[in-house]
């Protein structure tokens, strides 16, 4: 999304407009510059991340590269040099003098900004409500290796529900509940992030929950953001491609409690069954916050703020008997019957529901409202058939497949179906985890291919095999060929099994060699079923 501000602005017009953090951020920054005058009083349009985008009098932002190659000089030089064509100047967190001998080649002012992230978002915002002012809605933050989309869009309904216009941003889409638009990114660039929050204001939107990935947070794109609510679900292995190791992971995802990081924050919701959780409890503690606890296990965590005593699944929802007690007041028992599938899903709406309570919403309100919740396309979806039964999911990490399989082992007469595959260019040392996953919780196991990206599918099936015993092998099947995986799985499954499709959920396409090819499980599968004659 890009915005075009028909008002030119400049940079000490925001700073006398701004908060008082904000602003002694960019004193500070103009005071840098070689002419400090000359940079607060130049006129400018938009703020830009992508030279590609400058126009007159823009002024372009570099950030340095994220990945673990590091930066590409050349390109950078490029990047500069065509940015600085149009800008009006260019605010860097490179220092240009490791890029040229003389900063002066380029046609307008540069400045060295090596903290720029730690306010780019409230600087982009302080652009846009410069042009208008505009309320921001209410913010609840989601983040954890499972369950973001879910728990989103779970509170986002209940707050639709309870009368509030909600909206969400993250894996499944942005944009206000039923009018979602595809993302590319669970979370996006800082402007594309502002932009959005902005556009959620300019329509009305009282509450915005976003999910916020642990890329995301390590790289400040949500700097700025008003989060009220913050929430944490799990951490199991994910993105190590990215990440150093774990402890750079769980630090990554304690950010988002921390009021260093977002000072607006007042409440934490977090998951006490994680390992993690002291890690999210003891920073939002730190921070003066409200603490809310959710938990599946009475025994071990019996004094978690939300707390499912009993538990009732069955393919058509599950019936929940909840205990909440809040701020050492009596604990009040309610039942809640919720439509969705899983045990899993349990404590997504525990998360839900205590972030609907911190949001002002009565537990008892909350509760009447859960029936009418839908969950999220692509988690735990059940396509019709006559016969059998035919889950899609977005598990791809191990312990996310493990939970589906193990929340509908309970339900299974016949045999449980797995069909799945591991991304390509992505963490390697997953791949074996996942089909053993699959291979412990599955009856039969289907390995396929799941966005190869530049690998070759076969290359990557090979290393998903790594480890397995003779037994294993005499219940897999391996068909590269996503399509004909999902086929087999419609003939050779019984009426009584029950057979998931995980790995992509709610995504509409197949990434091979850098281009989305046309693929959705959901649309695949209801073909299959067709041409088999069980729907």
């Amino acid at each position: 999304m890009t915005t075009s501000s028909h008002d030119a602005v400049t940079l000490q017009q925001l700073i006398d407009s701004s908060s008082d953090e904000l602003g002694r951020q960019l004193s500070k920054m103009v005071q840098n510059a070689d002419n400090p005058d000359a940079i607060a009083n130049t006129v400018f349009q938009d703020l830009r991340l992508d030279s590609r985008h400058v126009a007159s009098d823009d002024v372009f932002i570099l950030l340095k590269s994220q990945t673990q190659q590091g930066q590409d000089y050349q390109k950078i030089r490029d990047y500069l040099s065509q940015a600085a064509k149009c800008a009006a100047f260019i605010l860097s967190e490179i220092n240009l003098l490791d890029l040229f001998d003389n900063t002066n080649v380029l046609p307008c002012p540069i400045l060295y900004v090596p903290n720029i992230r730690d306010f780019l978002g409230g600087l982009v915002q302080a652009r846009l409500q410069y042009q208008q002012l505009v309320a921001l809605p209410t913010v609840v933050a989601v983040t954890g290796t499972n369950g973001k989309t879910t728990i989103s869009q779970l509170v986002a309904q209940l707050g639709q529900l309870a009368g509030m216009n909600s909206a969400v941003m993250g894996t499944a889409g942005n944009g206000k509940l039923g009018a979602l638009i595809q993302a590319s990114h669970t979370t996006g660039d800082a402007l594309a992030v502002q932009q959005f929050l902005y556009q959620m204001g300019e329509q009305s939107a009282d509450l915005l929950v976003l999910e916020a990935s642990s890329h995301g947070l390590d790289q400040q794109r949500l700097q700025g953001v008003p989060v009220k609510v913050a929430i944490y679900t799990n951490l199991s292995r994910d993105h190590l491609d990215y990440h150093a190791d774990m402890a750079e992971y769980v630090a990554a995802k304690a950010k988002l409690f921390d009021k260093t990081h977002f000072p607006t924050l007042t409440h934490a919701i977090i998951n006490i069954d994680d390992e993690y959780a002291k890690v999210m409890m003891d920073t939002a503690q730190a921070s003066g916050l409200i603490v809310w606890t959710y938990s599946l296990q009475t025994k071990a965590n019996s004094n978690a703020n939300f707390i499912a005593t009993d538990i009732e699944p069955s393919l058509q929802g599950v019936k929940i008997a909840l205990r909440s007690a809040l701020d050492d007041s009596q604990s009040t028992n309610i039942n809640i019957v919720s439509p969705l599938l899983g045990r899993f899903n349990v404590a997504n709406l525990l998360a839900a529901i205590a972030a609907a309570v911190a949001l002002g919403i009565s537990l008892e309100r909350v509760a009447s409202l859960v029936p009418q919740l839908q969950g999220a396309i692509g988690r735990m979806q059940r396509v019709p058939s006559n016969d059998g039964c035919f889950i899609v999911d977005y598990a791809h990490t191990p312990d996310a497949l493990t939970q589906v399989l193990d929340s509908l082992r309970t339900h299974c007469r016949g045999q449980l179906w797995a069909v799945f595959g591991c991304g390509g260019d992505r963490d390697a040392g997953k791949r074996p985890l996942m089909a053993q996953a699959g291979l412990s919780g599955a009856d039969q196991v289907i390995l396929t291919a799941d966005n190869p990206r530049t690998e070759d599918p076969n290359i990557i099936l090979q290393d998903m095999q790594v480890g397995m015993s003779p037994e294993q092998y005499q219940r897999t099947h391996i068909e590269p060929v996503r399509q004909q995986a999902i086929e087999y799985a419609v003939h050779h499954a019984n009426d009584d099994d029950i057979v998931v499709i995980a790995g992509k959920g709610h995504e509409t396409y197949q990434e091979i060699n850098g281009v989305r090819h046309d693929f959705d499980d959901s649309v695949i599968l209801q073909q299959a079923l067709q041409q088999a004659g069980r729907i």
